[in-house]
């Protein structure tokens, strides 16, 4: 039996350590992690002061500031506490395509986010988009020692089948309890993307989507007559494959990302489109920190 190699080697994991995620908004967690949080608590930023109140901690007061205004205040603190950070992987047939293969590549960007989220004390969950929701999520693991877990979870996942992109985004954001950064890795290859966006968006999730295609869909090199498949069962295309089809073909693919990356800005969403081309080790110490995802 062959063991699986690793999702990511471990010089990428050493640069990785160095690395945080970036959000658009400050959000509300459970445990002390080291993220800013909208509360206010004690920790070693100060924040602001309010005038005192009786009952509030004595601990608190300014007292150099009461002798210069005679007046009570208290001190604020930025609470630190952790995120949820959470992983929806497209698990549907046509992910299982490319060279390098889309699917893989997936699952290693979800695998540094996530580590890089766990190094930084947060909390991460991974969801798979499958069109019925049978697969079991990973949820809840924390901390360096969650990694072992995580990558496990992702390298037992497989691709295949048909895709329910809009039902797996409603059942998700109807159900999760504390929303968080979001990263949706997908080639959106399902009529209901607009529908599956419009579902997180109604949640304060901060929402990346990784645009994921292979080389050989954003520049086919074809010449001739074909039979295109559809691995999620749709109709059988038959095409002759000339210049001005590929032209036809590129400008149409060009129109569709725009109007994915219009969708989503008009969202308050970051939208990075993806080339399984290019190595993740530059995708993610590049890219990712580029389009302020990572820092």
């Amino acid at each position: 039996m062959t063991t699986a190699p690793p999702l990511l080697t471990p010089a990428f994991l050493r640069q990785l350590d160095r690395l945080a995620l970036l959000t658009r908004r400050a959000m509300a967690g459970e445990l002390q992690g080291e993220r800013r949080s909208p509360r206010r608590g004690a920790s070693v930023e100060f924040a602001d002061y309010r005038p005192y109140t009786p009952g509030d901690d004595i601990r608190q007061i300014d007292w150099n500031l009461y002798a210069r205004m005679e007046r009570i205040f208290l001190k604020l603190f930025v609470a630190e506490e952790e995120l949820n950070v959470h992983l929806l992987l497209d698990t549907s047939a046509s992910m299982d395509w490319g060279e390098p293969n889309k699917f893989q590549y997936a699952q290693q960007v979800a695998a540094a986010f996530g580590y890089i989220a766990l190094t930084n004390l947060d909390r991460v969950g991974v969801t798979s988009c499958t069109s019925d929701g049978s697969a079991a999520p990973l949820t809840g693991v924390r901390g360096r020692r969650g990694a072992v877990a995580l990558f496990s979870f992702l390298q037992n996942l497989s691709a295949s089948g048909s895709g329910n992109l809009a039902n797996v985004c409603r059942r998700y954001s109807n159900t999760v309890r504390t929303p968080g950064p979001l990263l949706l890795c997908s080639d959106l290859f399902d009529a209901g993307w607009r529908d599956a966006l419009n579902a997180l968006a109604a949640r304060t999730f901060d929402v990346t989507v990784m645009h994921i295609l292979a080389p050989q869909e954003l520049k086919p090199n074809l010449e001739g007559d074909f039979r295109l498949i559809d691995l999620e069962g749709g109709p059988t295309v038959e095409i002759s494959a000339d210049p001005d089809l590929l032209r036809r073909y590129t400008q149409t693919l060009h129109s569709w990302q725009t109007e994915i990356e219009n969708f989503c800005h008009g969202r308050s969403m970051n939208y990075i489109q993806v080339d399984t081309a290019l190595p993740i080790e530059e995708f993610v110490l590049g890219r990712m920190r580029s389009q302020n995802v990572l820092k």
